[in-house]
């Protein structure tokens, strides 16, 4: 059974910084994707980055794209997300998911396993 933890949530101001951590365990064949996905009160849930964990292709949602960076460490089975320049409009949770399919690195219901989620507010 595939486990996900996300770490590194918090609060910051406009402009701020935070990295989110993704600990991965309990897998025994390496994810198609990783990814990053967000959803804040009342929206839907949304693709906010993600990585193809063989090729290391890496996809961003047009509206964090130049602000965060995926990545991951293959030894630790960590991927993170390091959010720069943050935003009022990026306050959600967000959640580390991993997939099986190579299809629609952004699309959530595309993805089978999913952390708790950790919580990120940026305030203005």
């Amino acid at each position: 059974q595939v486990q996900l933890v996300e770490s590194g949530g918090g609060s910051v101001q406009a402009g701020g910084s935070l990295k989110l951590s993704c600990a991965a365990s309990g897998y025994t064949t390496r994810p198609y994707y990783m990814g990053w996905f967000r959803q804040a009160p009342g929206k839907e849930r949304e693709g906010v980055a993600a990585m193809d964990t063989g090729d290391t292709t890496i996809y961003y949602a047009g509206s964090v794209k130049g602000r965060f960076t995926i990545s991951q460490d293959n030894a630790k089975n960590t991927l993170y997300l390091q959010m720069n320049s943050l935003k009022p409009e990026d306050t959600a949770m967000y959640y580390c998911a991993a997939a099986y399919m190579r299809y629609a690195p952004l699309v959530p219901h595309m993805y089978d396993y999913w952390g708790q989620g950790t919580q990120v507010t940026v305030s203005s």
